[in-house]
């Protein structure tokens, strides 16, 4: 018989403990204002009567900077994240002490990253305000409803967010901004390693529903950001710099998680188990055809710019 949900909490408990202490052995302490060049600031127009922000200010190219939007913009939704997890997974034992734990790690992401781009004018802030307060308004709610699908979607995000954030700082051309960039994702690295080796243990507790719990969050898989408004136009951009793209999150992502959990060596899995590997191979063949294109054409446009 198939175990219930809260039986699964139950019983990771004691593997959450060991994984929040090594954590915590691993983690190092880091301080956002260390980050920030501060001496390049300037005030702003308003109530020190500085001068506005203009396009020239930035230096950063136009991709680079649009993906530090919708990074940011995406760490900004915090208090959401932040119930979704605590409703899923408690505040109480283990399980709280790391839910508050992992948003206080979170919360350094966006003042260090808002600091930085508002000391270097990378970007308009009263563009970016207005944007903060209308994707924060819209919130964020999880389209999963198993305790099992958050911990698969939480490990493939966090990997996905690490890949984000360092290709991001590299498109910078910016050495301040991918100095803090690779800290960032190095607590997101942390995070993942968190939520992925939970899930391995709940596949040694119940590995059909595991399994389905993968094969639903691999094949509806969407960023946290994705209702940040224009973000279909956006995250062309960033797929076109090659920052962040479907090749990437097969070859970055996915696979090297997957492989991690041996989910294609599982052995014992009853019909509904292998139904779900089933499906779960045959999308990531789809996806595979479908990211080789995109990355063709992409290598034919660059040919055709540079003629």
């Amino acid at each position: 018989m198939a175990m219930t949900q809260t039986q699964l909490l139950h019983e990771l408990e004691p593997v959450v403990a060991g994984e929040l202490d090594r954590h915590e052995k691993v983690a190092k302490e880091w301080f956002p204002h260390e980050y920030i060049p501060w001496s390049q600031g300037r005030d702003f127009d308003g109530i020190y009567g500085g001068e506005a922000w203009q396009e020239g200010d930035s230096k950063l190219p136009e991709p680079a900077r649009v993906s530090l939007i919708v990074n940011l913009l995406t760490e900004d939704n915090l208090p959401s994240y932040h119930h979704e997890i605590a409703t899923t997974f408690g505040r109480d034992g283990a399980w709280g002490t790391w839910v508050h734990r992992w948003t206080a790690e979170e919360d350094r992401h966006g003042t260090a990253l808002r600091d930085y781009l508002t000391v270097t004018r990378a970007v308009d802030p009263v563009a970016l305000e207005r944007a903060r307060m209308v994707h924060m308004q819209s919130g964020f709610i999880t389209d999963y409803d198993t305790m099992l699908q958050q911990l698969a979607y939480v490990s493939f995000q966090e990997l996905a967010t690490r890949i984000a954030h360092r290709n991001t700082g590299r498109a910078s051309g910016d050495e301040g901004c991918e100095r803090l960039l690779a800290r960032i994702a190095a607590d997101e690295n942390l995070h993942m390693l968190f939520y992925r080796n939970l899930l391995k243990a709940a596949f040694e507790l119940d590995p059909n529903q595991t399994m389905r719990a993968v094969t639903d969050v691999v094949t509806t898989f969407q960023m946290p950001g994705s209702n940040i408004e224009g973000f279909t136009r956006k995250a062309m951009i960033i797929a076109h710099e090659g920052i962040y793209d479907l090749r990437l999150h097969l070859d970055d992502v996915l696979m090297p998680v997957l492989r991690q959990w041996a989910v294609f060596d599982q052995t014992g899995l009853d019909s509904v188990g292998e139904q779900a590997r089933e499906e779960l191979s045959a999308y990531l063949a789809k996806a595979d055809v479908t990211a080789a294109r995109f990355v063709a054409r992409r290598e034919e446009r660059r040919a055709r710019a540079m003629r």
